[in-house]
């Protein structure tokens, strides 16, 4: 069963800190716009933050990037970048205060239907946080995926090669 819970802003930062030591790789963390819908998914949680996003955002990847054991894969929809000022009032100001939230950092730009189909594969198995915050732009939801922050696909590939030639032996 999916938990909804309307929280204060140090309730959703409890919630973050108790959650960031027991994820990890395939697990993820969803900064919603207030439109997001209460997912049913059994391993989705959500909280009510009732905070600017960016500023939330800013707080997630700030406690991620702190984590010893994590990192993260940072996913935005792509229609954000079409959303127009006169359809979605003060869009363009949210874009810049993003782009310089996540600067340096690789975010890859999906569509959202792809997004949230890979979450609900995910949530199947793995615990997804879902933190909703006061946001009233279409196509603003931020999302987290976990990684292991001290494995990466190179290791990983050297050591399945290395377990071919050992295996061909």
């Amino acid at each position: 069963m999916t938990a909804l819970t309307t929280t204060t802003v140090s309730d959703w930062e409890r919630q973050l800190s108790a959650s960031l030591p027991l994820f990890g790789h395939r697990n993820w963390i969803v900064v919603a716009d207030a439109a997001y819908p209460a997912q049913s998914g059994p391993g989705i949680e959500t909280v009510v933050a009732n905070a600017n996003q960016i500023h939330v955002v800013r707080e997630v990847f700030g406690a991620i990037a702190a984590s010893r054991h994590l990192r993260a894969n940072v996913l935005v929809d792509s229609e954000l970048e079409f959303v127009e000022e006169i359809d979605a009032p003060g869009v363009a100001e949210y874009r810049l205060q993003l782009d310089s939230v996540l600067y340096g950092f690789h975010v890859n730009r999906v569509p959202h239907e792809q997004i949230i189909h890979k979450l609900d594969q995910s949530a199947q198995v793995f615990r997804i946080l879902v933190v909703k915050t006061d946001m009233t732009i279409p196509y603003t939801s931020v999302f987290f995926e976990l990684d292991c922050g001290y494995w990466n696909a190179e290791a990983e590939k050297r050591l399945r090669e290395a377990m071919l030639v050992a295996e061909s032996r």
